[in-house]
Parts: structure tokens; sequence; C-alpha cells
């Protein structure tokens, strides 16, 4: 096929063809040094840019070919009018109104109040044993311990209560009346709120409960044998005089350690 069927007379592709003549090197020269395909030279010379592929793979092709002849890069494309590489369009974010980020805010938080309450509320009610002041309190008073104004045996027994009196419970547990040599052997002192557990040494439980801050705790001598204090860094331990350092019975602020019969503070054996 003769060459003026498929070049332009003042086309790129005339341009390079005469360029590659002039120099002296055929098709399979170009190719051999350009590391490319016989097919991809033939088409630039014919201008064939939809033979070749993306604008951008004939631009660089063009470029390489002007490169090895000598030519101007820049006026060998943009005498091919293969359109230049343009950057992808930004396409902005969607606007989100200030008033429905506040609600979605406020929902978010809305949604943690509710689940934390849901967590909280049961383990403050469970460890709330005085909500039951609320009802009337009875008086519990020691079968061993005679009530005010009982007769004593011997006397006249004809004794009215009057209606207002409130109704008085027998109570198994005798009066626990001062004793003066009894002075507390463990003393426990709040500063802040704090989950107790108090053991006998028997295993019987004297207390386990939630002790608000300021409250405080006194024992005697042997009716202690082991202690358990959650929030530990708010409770001040107390052996007779001796004020007692926690931290070998202490882990991640939480404390426990027994009482020996001589009243010293010993780790927990289990």
């Amino acid at each position: 096929m003769d060459a003026d069927h498929y070049v332009s007379e003042s086309g790129v592709g005339l341009r390079l063809r005469k360029a590659r003549e002039a120099a002296g090197l055929s098709l399979e020269d170009v190719a051999a040094q350009l590391h490319m395909p016989s097919r991809v030279v033939q088409s630039l010379e014919e201008e064939d840019w939809a033979r070749l592929g993306a604008p951008v793979f004939v631009r660089g092709q063009l470029r390489s070919y002007s490169r090895l002849l000598g030519l101007v890069t820049s006026t060998t494309i943009a005498a091919s009018g293969v359109a230049p590489i343009e950057p992808p369009a930004l396409v902005p974010r969607s606007y989100t109104p200030r008033m429905h980020r506040l609600i979605e805010q406020g929902t978010r938080r809305m949604v943690y109040i509710v689940i934390t309450a849901a967590i909280v509320v049961p383990v403050w009610l469970a460890t709330k044993p005085h909500l039951n002041s609320t009802r009337d309190p009875a008086t519990v008073q020691s079968l061993d311990a005679p009530a005010a104004g009982a007769p004593s045996l011997g006397q006249a027994t004809s004794v009215q209560h009057p209606a207002s009196e409130a109704p008085v419970v027998a109570s198994m547990t005798p009066s626990l009346a001062p004793r003066p040599s009894a002075q507390p052997a463990l003393i426990l002192r709040f500063s802040g709120d704090s989950w107790i557990q108090v053991q006998a040494p028997d295993g019987r439980t004297l207390e386990k409960s939630l002790v608000p801050a300021g409250s405080t705790r006194s024992y005697v001598a042997g009716e202690v044998g082991r202690v358990t204090l959650g929030n530990a860094s708010a409770v001040a331990v107390q052996q007779g005089d001796r004020a007692q350092d926690l931290t070998p019975f202490r882990r991640a602020n939480v404390a426990r350690f027994q009482v020996s019969s001589d009243g010293s503070l010993a780790p927990v054996r289990d």
C-alpha cells in the first residue's frame, strides 16, 4: 500500500516516517530500540490512535519515538491531536446541616446514657441494703434485757400498752451492753465509698455492704477473721493504735487480708 494512502501529507505520522528514513532506520530497527512491536511503530506513523489504546499510551509512545529520532517531543505530541491527560474531577463531600449533626450526637449520647444506666442501676440496688429502711421500723429488743417500764418478778403484772406504742419484736441476739475491757482491735475508716465483706473466724459473714464515705467500723480482738475491701485506697486500717499498710494485701485496688489470733494482719490463704 502506498504511504500516501494512509499517512497525512502534513501529519505527525509523515513527520515521523521521514525522520526515520532520514536516519536510515527500518520499522524493525525502531521497534527493537524502543522495545515495542513493529505494528505499534507502524500505527504511530499511520496515526491509527484507536489501534494503540488509551490516549495516555499513545502520548507516551509518541514521546519515546520522537526522542529516538531527535524531534521535539512537545511539538510532535501537540501535532498528533491526542487529548492530554486530565486529572480526575474532585467531587465535594455532601454537606451535612449543623442541626442534623447535633441531633446525631445527641442520639449517640442518649444511647450511651441508657446503656450505662441499665448496667449501673441494678448494681446500685443490689448493694444498698438500707433501702428497706423506708418501711416502718419495729423495735428490736433482746430477750435477755427487760423492756423499759416492765415489772420485775414479784410485782404486779397488770401492764397497759398505749395504742400508739411501736410494736416490740423479740430478738435472740444478746444485748450488746458496753464492755469496759473490750477495746477495738481493728478499726476501718472510709474516706470514700467502699464495698466491704467482713467474716468471723468461723466463716460467718459479719457485714457485706457498700459503706459510704466518712463511716467508721471497729471490731474487738477475735471478732474478725477475714476482710475484703473494695476501693482499698479510700480505706485506712488501724490495728490497735498502729496504722496498717495495705500494700502487701492489695491487688487492683482490692485488699484481702486475714486477722490472726494476736490481731496482726496476714495475707489470705485460700
